[in-house]
């Protein structure tokens, strides 16, 4: 499984999510520009000692992303029509989040209306916060997959 994070801002966040995604085995792919740097304390306290367990890849943009050959993308988005439980996901999948303020872009949504997914909450709040619905994705993904490689 793979992980994207589409311009990611907030330091804590993506260093709570590599550490998620260390933990699980999981591709961490970080499209640029990022709203801090990899040096960050923030980011590396927030992903404690699990950095060398990360596999990461820094992209120049969202295309470079998608050019992956055989790929599966799922967009997380509340826009999405389709809840992030009902779909079945593959060990190849690519989880796609954006960025903190602003989400994904509207273009890439549109291109991919069938891939756009969400993850139910109240109508009296914007959104969840992005390590926890990565969090939350992620983990139901695996399930489905018997949770590969973990105990």
């Amino acid at each position: 499984m793979h992980v994207v994070l589409v311009e990611p801002e907030i330091p804590p966040n993506t260093g709570n999510i590599s550490r998620t995604c260390a933990v699980t085995g999981t591709g961490l792919h970080l499209v640029e520009p990022l709203g801090f740097s990899l040096d960050e304390r923030q980011l590396k306290r927030a992903g404690l000692d699990y950095w060398q367990y990360l596999k990461l890849q820094l992209h120049q943009n969202i295309d470079d992303v998608l050019s992956l050959a055989n790929s599966k993308f799922w967009f997380f988005t509340t826009k999405g029509t389709q809840m992030y439980t009902d779909i079945k996901y593959g060990p190849d999948d690519y989880l796609v989040f954006g960025k903190e303020t602003a989400g994904l872009p509207a273009a890439l949504l549109a291109t991919y209306p069938d891939r756009c997914i969400r993850v139910p909450m109240g109508r009296e709040v914007r959104s969840l916060n992005l390590s926890n619905a990565v969090a939350i994705v992620l983990y139901e993904a695996l399930r489905q997959q018997g949770f590969p490689d973990m105990n």
